[in-house]
Parts: structure tokens; sequence; C-alpha cells
């Protein structure tokens, strides 16, 4: 090629290459080696031909240039292999020493070629796919690159982590918030498994992921490659969609699966991509794939006879009461409209705290062991319930001896632990219209809200005296719960742990509009922080723009993800974190004291997370007395970007 068609770059300074040394130097889109050998200074190609081995690595021993991988040697200044092994060389750039530094001429760069790995994100784009958290790596690149585009083309926002498992936390978290698909990225091996738990926690809560995950080279899978692992295996019953996207395969229709497969059944979608697969070039006609046509409104009508028996228990029912699971949070108006109309008491499981007001007249708050003393009262004296969207988890205890009507998308979720007096398969906000319709003029039901009034006084009054609580060993839970619920915005995003915190907030803080999230049946500890990075995303978009995001852990459960917040200071990300620091995994401690065991490694060593934060870059803030809540969760709710409170808490007064 002429000089004239040549691209020159500056690479580096005249004097910034010693004589017998070599140093790679990234110019454009491609890496060189620069070595300066007998007063010349040449370009190669970085690669060795071998295995890929960097030669700006490596060094010159003996006046050859040794590849620092396996050893093979270069004629420094022509790039040749000795011995005239031409095909074992690597090309030779040229090179102009000028008064302001080293040049180096290239050929132009070719436009960018489509990939499969563009077929894949356009089409997961398509998707409504908005958000990507991840981390690149070697076997993710041709994926990571195509997320580049994309991002670059303002269709995405990539939020690089810093573990894999916040990524799978936060996007299962988006997609219980949200009802839509977040993507989660990793390399290979150990980061793909990292993935795991936060998958499982989708999984088991129904919520839609979909899971990008890079793969070794097809051409060695199967003996046992660095960082090989059999990934469907791996992700096993967690994913309930999982294919390998291989060189023949129909990229756009693999993602349209994925994606379809992860919102219509409620869980993780999983694509596996070997390292070159995404890198091939497509064809140039091959369409990216989308929703169209692939996928159905979900708004189904329960069976008649469902509805029938359904209509006969309520409306013979004096004192209905409405038990909403996390299932249920997209359908509330219709659900709030039906308990209005019967003047039934609606409580709630722990997922769906907030689902309805505390403050509102029928809203009798938590049944169960995160719960009020006014749900179980609605619960124990009620003849009939209904249940919406609920599982029946243990922890709840709703009681199986009331006659009770089970509505459920979900058939296999009816009567799953026992069987119920009428199970109804429909979509929730569908059947309590049709309810109230038939029930409309039919009812017998008493007014109970004078009842559920009367119940939130004395527990308020209770909840009162807790807060005056104090040992000189910490601030008490009531205390705490009550300055949030005092400072907390209406309508704040709240992402909590698991923990004796999690118990505390259950019971002790009282919801008006906000929306809850917490890792349910999973119950997995360090959930709270990764889960409001999810959090955030989604207020980033019209649909929660506005909503501050407001997480709520144990010191326990912020140790496992605490590098996290230099994430969120990375991205601005505007995430109060409210911190319960006791020095002890106190729920652990207190069922081994139930058990009758001793009490043992339960006590943590911590760092001043308040001290922390700001070396993050975050405001951190440490409050010791109960007088301090009420300012430092103002001033962390009106800080611009991440904050954290640091509350020492006592580890009894829970």
């Amino acid at each position: 090629m002429a000089d004239k068609d040549l691209v020159w770059h500056k690479v580096m300074a005249r004097d910034a290459l010693a004589e017998g040394r070599v140093m790679p130097v990234t110019c454009a889109h491609m890496t060189l080696c620069m070595t300066h050998h007998q007063g010349q200074i040449s370009a190669l190609d970085n690669k060795c031909p071998h295995q890929g081995g960097p030669l700006g690595e490596g060094s010159i021993e003996n006046g050859l240039l040794r590849c620092p991988w396996h050893g093979w040697d270069f004629d420094p200044t022509t790039g040749k292999a000795p011995g005239g092994h031409d095909d074992d060389g690597v090309a030779r750039f040229p090179v102009e020493v000028r008064d302001d530094g080293v040049y180096v001429g290239l050929s132009k760069e070719e436009s960018h070629q489509r990939t499969v790995g563009d077929v894949m994100m356009e089409t997961m784009v398509a998707w409504d796919v908005r958000v990507v958290f991840g981390m690149v790596g070697h076997s993710n690149l041709g994926v990571a690159d195509a997320l580049r585009l994309q991002e670059e083309a303002g269709n995405l926002k990539y939020i690089g982590i810093r573990h894999e498992g916040a990524a799978s936390f936060a996007c299962s978290a988006y997609g219980k918030l949200t009802g839509r698909l977040a993507a989660c990225l990793s390399i290979a091996g150990p980061g793909a498994t990292n993935l795991l738990t936060g998958l499982w926690d989708a999984h088991v809560d129904r919520a839609p992921v979909l899971a990008l995950t890079g793969q070794v080279d097809t051409q060695v899978l199967g003996p046992g490659a660095f960082q090989e692992v059999d990934l469907q295996a791996a992700f096993g019953k967690v994913a309930q969609w999982s294919q390998p996207a291989l060189p023949n395969s129909k990229h756009a229709e693999l993602m349209n699966l994925a994606c379809k497969s992860a919102l219509l059944n409620r869980g993780v979608s999983h694509l596996i991509f070997p390292d070159e697969v995404p890198k091939m070039i497509a064809d140039a006609d091959t369409p990216a794939g989308g929703p169209a046509g692939r996928i159905t409104p979900t708004t189904i009508t329960p069976p008649a006879e469902s509805i029938t028996a359904a209509v006969t228990l309520l409306a013979g029912a004096k004192r209905p009461v409405i038990i909403v699971g996390h299932g249920a949070r997209f359908h509330m108006a219709g659900v709030i409209a039906l308990a209005e109309m019967l003047h039934s008491p609606i409580i709630t499981t722990f997922k769906g705290k907030g689902l309805v007001a505390d403050s509102h007249p029928l809203g009798g708050g938590v049944l169960g062991r995160s719960g009020t003393p006014i749900a179980s009262w609605a619960m124990n004296e009620s003849d009939c319930l209904l249940v919406l969207g609920a599982s029946f988890s243990d922890h709840t205890g709703i009681a199986p001896r009331k006659p009770t009507v089970q509505v459920d998308f979900d058939a296999m979720t009816l009567g799953k632990f026992h069987s119920v007096t009428v199970p109804v398969w429909g979509e929730i906000g569908v059947t309590c219209g049709i309810l109230k319709d038939k029930l409309t003029g039919k009812n017998v039901a008493v007014d109970q809200r004078p009842e559920v009034a009367a119940r939130w006084k004395i527990w308020r009054e209770e909840k009162q005296r807790r807060t005056l609580d104090d040992r000189g060993q910490g601030i008490n839970s009531a205390a705490i719960f009550e300055a949030m619920t005092r400072q907390v915005p209406d309508d704040a995003i709240i992402t909590v742990d698991v923990g004796n915190n999690t118990y505390s907030f259950g019971r002790y803080f009282e919801c008006a509009r906000q929306s809850v999230l917490m890792s349910g049946y999973l119950g997995s500890i360090g959930f709270a922080y990764p889960a409001a990075l999810g959090a955030w995303a989604a207020t980033q978009e019209e649909a929660f723009r506005g909503r501050a995001v407001v997480s709520v852990s144990g010191d326990g459960g912020f140790g496992q993800y605490m590098a996290e917040v230099n994430t969120a200071v990375k991205y601005g990300m505007n995430i109060t974190h409210v911190l319960l620091r006791n020095d002890e995994l106190g729920k652990i401690s207190k069922e081994q004291k139930a058990g009758n065991w001793d009490v043992w490694q339960t006590s943590l060593t911590n760092p001043s997370f308040a001290e922390y934060a700001n070396l993050c870059g975050a405001l951190g803030m440490r409050v010791e007395k109960k007088a301090e809540l009420d300012d430092a969760l103002q001033k962390a709710l009106e800080f611009d970007g991440p904050s954290l409170v640091e509350i020492i808490s006592d580890v009894e007064l829970i």
C-alpha cells in the first residue's frame, strides 16, 4: 500500500522507548508491539500467531523478540521468525520518527460490519430490554461490543458492577418492580456461576430476568478448557429456558424465545455465547427479531364455574378479609375497589407490604412473622378469606381452616400447600372486576372499618411505648423505623434485606404509597443494596422517574455487597442506604437462643461504614442517638447521589 493511503497515528514520544526495550501501544482499534533495537524503532502486530500472546509484554533477548507466553522468537525489527519460517512471523507497519513523536502508518479502518452479537442485541432491545448489569471479560467481548453499540445509539443503559451476584440481584429487583426484563452479563466459568444466587431469587419470586453468559470457544468445549463450565447443567432448574448460541443457530430467533419465555413464564432465561459466535459476521439481510405477533395479552378471564362458586361464598360472608401477595402488585386498583365495596380489610404478605397504604381505612398491614397485630386480628376474626396473588408461605401463616377463595394467574399455585374451598384460575385484575360486578348489592358483610381503626390505635400506642426503650446499647428498631416513616417519601422504592432489621421494618414501618422489594422465597442476605441498583435503573424511565430509592439492611447483609457503593458513585445513583449496625448476625443469634443452642460465630468485626461510604465518594453519616435520626435521614435523602446512614442499633430491641 502506498504511503498516501495510510493513516498516520502518533503512538508515543520520541524518547518513550529505551534501546533494547519493547512496549504495547494502542491506536485506533489495534494494539501494536513497539520495539527499539539497534537504534531502530519498529511497530509489529502485537499478537503472536500461535496463541495470541502479547508480544509487547515480552522482551528482547539475544537480539530476538521473545513471546511472553511460550517463548517463540521474532526479529524485533522485521517481525519475521528465525530460520525462514515466514508463516510464523508477524506483520510490520511503517514507522516515522518525527520531531513531535513516533508515528505509525495504518490502513484506514473499515466500517463496522454487523455481527451475530449485533443481531441478537438488536433483538433484545426490540423486546424492550432497557438496562443491562454486568461485567465485561475475555469470553464475552463480542456480546459486550454489541451492547456498546446499542448504548451509544441510546437504546439501553449498561451498568458495570463489581460482582456478578449484584448484577443478577439488580435484575431480579427490576423485574419485581416493573414486570419487565433486565439483562445480566457475565463471562464463562466463575462469572456465570456468580450470577446464580440472584437468579435463584428471581426464579423463586417469579421475576423475569435475562442472563447472558460467555463461554469458551466451541472448538475447545468439552474436554475441560480454562474456565469451562457446563453452563446448562450449572444453571439447572434456575433457568426455565437455557440454550447456547451456536455458529449455525437462528440467532434472532434464540433471543426471541429467550425474552418471550422469561416474560410469559415469569422466570430466568439464559443464553450461552461461545466466545467466537457473537463476533461472527452476520449476513447483511439478517433481520433482528421482536415481540410483534409473538406474545399474547395475559388478561385471562376465569372459568364461569369458578366465579359462580366464589360469588356464592363471598356473598354469604359477614366478615370477609382480602389477603394480597406480590402477585397482586400490578392490580391493586381493582383489589381496593372490591374491598371498599365489601368493607373488607386488606392485609398483605410480607412480599406484598405497601400494596395498600397503612393509612387506608381498610389497610391492616402485614400478616405473619414480620407482621402487625391488626393483620392477625383481621384474619382470626374473619369468616372467609379472598387470597390474591399469594403463595401461602409458612412465614405468612394464612389459616388453612378458613373458607378460602384463592385467585392466581398460575394454575399450579392454586391449592399448592393445601386444598382451598374455591381455586380460581385467572388474572387478578380481571377477576376482581368480575367479582365486584356480581357481588354489588348481594353481599351481607359488616363494615369492619371502625374495628380496623380501633386496632391501629392500640398498635400505634404500643409502638410509641417501644420507641422509649433504651438499654444504652444502641437505638431501638421501633424508633428507627418511626423516623423512617416520617422521612422517607411516600412514593419511594424501598429495598429490604434479610435479618432482624427486615422483621422490624415489616412490623414498624408504615407504608403510604411506597413500593417494597425483598428477597422473598429465597430469603437471601445481601439482597438490599444490589436490588437498589436495579430500582434506581427503573427510576431513569418515565413510569418511575423522580422516585427516591431507599435500601435497608443490617451490617451482615451490607458487608456482602458493600463494594457496589462504588458502582452507585460511578453512575451517580441517588440511593439512600439505611444500615442498622449491631456488630452481630442478630437473627442467627436469636435463633440459636430459641433452639437452646450456644450463641456461636455470629459476632462481626466491622469498619466504620460511614467513613467507608465517604472514601468511596458517597455521603456517609453515623447516628448514635435517637434524637439524631430525623436530621441524618433528611440530609441523606436530600443528597444528590448515593448516601449511607450508619445507625448504631440495639440487637435485642427489635
